[in-house]
């Protein structure tokens, strides 16, 4: 009982020491917040230091620092420093930061040596506020705030967010002028120029068969293509699995065996782009397994298209790695539904390890296996594995100008070394006397000789042989021709068949070329036999590419 008793006096000793504090804080915080409104501003530091270093030392530290300052703090910060943002904006924030920051500072500095350092501090206050904090409070959250709502461009912040943006849609802007027609042109290396102006390709071009062939002759202008896009009519893909396990298809990466996806093609025929979209799609509905290069598994490997840019025929070819397509029948039904365009199907059987997209055998399972195209008035044949020129537009215009550089009277005997399906000899048949065709390809051949037939034509003879081999042969029963068209591959002519071509000595040898390159390679041997070059025409063949065709006539001197 005495202990808690002794507790209590205690106890109340300090409520009543803290209520005393409080009501003594009190009356002194009240009596100097009124003298710092009165005082602060309009005395000098003598009478500042007067006014508020009555008392104590512990009062002055509470009067001023606590209760003067603080609510100094209050008003400046709750008013002017909110609203000051808008006013120091108005200028700029770095005007704004050298005007406070350099000019106020400094002077502060300066006055403070000549113990001025109170007088700078209320000379800044009355500067920036106005006068009286109502003043300032007012002009500050009636002016500045509603003319911040109605003009926020003065709000510098706001304004360099707006130019933030503004460089961004430049730079997107000019980002997007610089965009690619082709996202994957860079990997599949199939249309590298894309990107590049026509124009300015075709300058490229004639710059580079200039390099090489100038020389020898100067090369003329080349001839380009009107619309250089979707000229494409043979169109390969190749099938497989991306890394998720996705059914993809499009064209081997150069130099790998990495497949790019290619859902469409600017210098593709459009026709062949959709369905080969649609089988890739067909195959996971019919559970068809793609075929792996790397352990030999799975079915499908390839699709062909060849196209009729005349006839508007259009062949497919699936090439796979056995005979047997599952549900062989409602996959044709169902693909023929989706593109009734298609005249032909064809499977082709390749189950070798091999780079070679068609194999040996093949079944035709709808239509008549072949489509039939016209090219400069002459109607041909041509099946999966023929040659024929993929821009029939072009070769239209390269083949009127090979036999215009010939010069014809009617009286000639040619040959059309590499002949293919016969496209030069037959469209040359109606300008000559004869046509030798020579051709190693038998399905060609096959299609040569039904061509003529075909045509309706009795002066063309095609034989399944080498044409290097031939023409020994004919120099050797000293039999002759008077021209010689040879339209190698673009790995150009081999030595045999230049020194069978100088042998046998035709008056003339157009040289139809689709590498340059090579072709210069091929002229250096055929100038120091004796022929001379009479002229040289580029013929753009493949737009969007770098690969050109030049066409060139050759005299025996």
């Amino acid at each position: 009982m005495q202990e808690a008793k002794g507790n209590k006096p205690k106890k109340d000793f300090r409520i009543d020491r803290k209520d005393f504090k409080d009501k003594k804080d009190s009356k002194d915080r009240k009596d100097s917040k009124d003298r710092f409104k009165v005082e602060f501003g309009q005395g000098s530091k003598s009478e500042s230091k007067g006014s508020f270093g009555i008392g104590s030392k512990r009062e002055s530290k509470v009067d001023f620092r606590k209760d003067s300052m603080r609510e100094s703090k209050g008003d400046f910060r709750k008013d002017s420093m909110r609203d000051s943002k808008v006013d120091f904006s108005k200028d700029s924030k770095r005007e704004n930061k050298g005007e406070f920051g350099k000019d106020t500072r400094s002077e502060f500095k300066r006055d403070s040596k000549n113990g001025t350092r109170v007088e700078s501090k209320r000379d800044f206050k009355g500067e920036f506020g106005k006068g009286s904090r109502s003043e300032f409070k007012g002009e500050s959250s009636k002016g500045a705030k509603n003319e911040f709502k109605r003009d926020p461009k003065k709000d510098s912040k706001l304004e360099n967010k707006r130019e933030f943006r503004r460089d961004n849609e430049k730079d997107f802007r000019k980002a997007s002028s610089k965009a690619t027609l082709c996202d994957v042109s860079k990997k599949c290396g199939g249309c590298s120029k894309i990107d590049v102006n026509y124009p300015d390709q075709l300058k490229e071009k004639q710059k580079f068969v200039e390099s090489l062939l100038n020389k020898y002759h100067k090369v003329e202008p080349i001839i380009g293509m009107k619309n250089p896009y979707h000229y494409r009519n043979k169109v390969h893909a190749v099938f497989d699995r991306d890394s998720r396990g996705n059914i993809i298809s499009g064209v081997y990466e150069p130099g790998t065996h990495r497949v790019v996806l290619v859902e469409n093609c600017l210098i593709e025929d459009q026709r062949a782009d959709a369905i080969i979209n649609t089988i890739r799609g067909m195959l996971k509905s019919f559970k068809i397994k793609t075929y792996d290069e790397d352990t030999g598994y799975g079915l499908f490997r390839h699709v062909l298209i060849r196209t009729g840019f005349k006839s508007g025929e259009i062949m497919v070819t699936l090439v796979l790695g056995s005979p047997i397509l599952p549900s062989k029948n409602n996959f044709i039904k169902a693909l023929l539904k989706a593109h009734p365009e298609i005249t032909t199907i064809i499977l082709n059987i390749n189950n070798k390890k091999t780079s070679m997209v068609l194999g040996d055998k093949e079944q035709v399972i709808y239509g008549k296996g072949y489509i039939e195209d016209t090219l400069c008035g002459k109607v041909f044949r041509i099946s999966s594995k023929s040659f024929y020129q993929v821009n029939p537009v072009q070769t239209e215009v390269l083949y009127n100008k090979a036999i215009e550089l010939a010069g014809f009277t009617g009286k000639e005997t040619i040959i059309d070394a590499y002949c293919g399906i016969g496209t030069i000899g037959i469209i040359a048949s109606d300008s000559v006397k004869k046509v030798i065709g020579v051709e190693l390809n038998k399905d060609a051949v096959r299609d040569a000789n039904i061509n003529t037939k075909r045509n309706e034509i009795k002066n063309v003879d095609i034989y399944n042989k080498d044409a290097g081999e031939f023409m020994s042969q004919m120099a050797a029963n000293n039999e002759t021709v008077d021209v010689v068209f040879m339209d190698p591959p673009r790995a150009g002519s081999d030595e045999k068949f230049l020194e069978s071509l100088c042998v046998l000595k035709p008056k003339k040898v157009v040289y139809i070329s689709c590498n340059p390159v090579t072709l210069e390679r091929d002229l250096g041997v055929l100038v120091k036999k004796g022929y001379k070059v009479e002229r040289v025409i580029p013929v753009d063949m493949f737009p969007g590419t770098e690969h050109v065709e030049t066409v060139m006539l050759l005299k025996h001197m």
